[in-house]
C-alpha cells in the first residue's frame, strides 16, 4: 500500500509539473521519479541528476487509530482480524540538478515552486480524483486496494538542526527541497478466524428443588 501511494502521489505531480513547467526547462514527465536521494552521491548519481526526487525518509503510526474493533461480520458469521495500522509517511521531495545545464540551480528551485503549488492546490488523494495515476487503470490492483487510498497531504517545517541532521544520515549535499507528511496510509492482512454467530443459548443447567 506504501507504494501506491507513493506512486499516485509520483503520478499526479508528474503532469502537473510537466504541464506548467518553465520555458526553457527540458524536464519530463519521467524525470519525476521514486528513489533514494541517499544514492545521489553513490556511483550512479548520473542517473539523479536533473530531476524531482520523491524519497521516503519516515514512517509513523497513527495512535489515534490503533483502537480498532477486532471484529467484522463475514458470510459465515463473525471473522475475528486485528484492526489494520494506519501509517503516516514522511517524504523528501528533491529538485537536484543538472549538471551540464548553464542555470541548474535556477532551473532547480522553479521545479520546487511547481511542488509547493501543485500540494497547496491539492492536498487529498484518491485514485477516483487522481486522474493522471496509471493506478486506476491497473488491473492488477484490486478495487478493494484502489478504494482504500485516502491520502491528506500536508507540508512538514524541518528545523536547521534537524535539516542538518536529515541531510546528514543521508549522507549527501542539500539541494532544493521541501518536506510532506502523508496522513494516513492503512496496512492490513486480510487472513483472520471465522466462527459462526450465536444465534440462540441454550441454558442446560438443572433445577433443583431447594426441599
Amino acid at each position: 500500500m506504501i507504494g501506491l501511494a507513493l506512486k499516485l502521489i509520483r503520478d499526479e505531480l508528474s503532469n502537473y509539473v510537466f504541464q506548467n513547467r518553465t520555458p526553457g526547462d527540458s524536464i519530463t514527465q519521467d524525470d519525476i521519479i521514486l528513489h533514494n536521494i541517499a544514492l545521489m552521491e553513490s556511483d550512479s548519481q548520473a542517473d539523479l541528476n536533473n530531476k524531482i526526487i520523491i524519497t521516503l525518509v519516515n514512517t509513523e503510526e497513527e495512535s489515534t487509530l490503533k483502537n480498532g474493533s477486532n471484529i467484522t461480520r463475514s458470510a459465515n458469521g463473525v471473522k475475528y482480524v486485528e484492526p489494520p495500522v494506519f501509517l503516516n509517511l514522511y517524504i523528501l521531495v528533491s529538485s537536484t540538478l543538472g549538471q551540464d545545464l548553464q542555470d541548474a540551480y535556477e532551473f532547480a528551485l522553479g521545479r520546487l515552486s511547481l511542488v509547493i503549488q501543485f500540494f497547496q492546490a491539492k492536498k487529498s488523494f484518491t485514485v477516483k480524483n487522481s486522474p493522471f495515476t496509471t493506478i486506476s487503470r491497473d488491473n492488477n490492483i484490486s478495487p478493494e486496494d484502489k478504494d482504500e487510498i485516502k491520502l491528506n497531504i500536508e507540508l512538514y517545517t524541518l528545523t536547521f538542526e534537524q535539516i542538518n541532521h536529515l541531510w546528514g544520515s543521508l549522507g549527501g549535499k542539500q539541494v532544493p527541497f521541501a518536506m510532506y507528511k502523508i496522513r494516513l496510509v492503512s496496512i492490513k492482512e486480510n487472513s483472520g478466524q471465522e466462527a459462526p454467530v450465536i444465534e440462540e443459548l441454550v441454558n442446560n443447567q438443572k433445577v433443583t428443588n431447594a426441599n
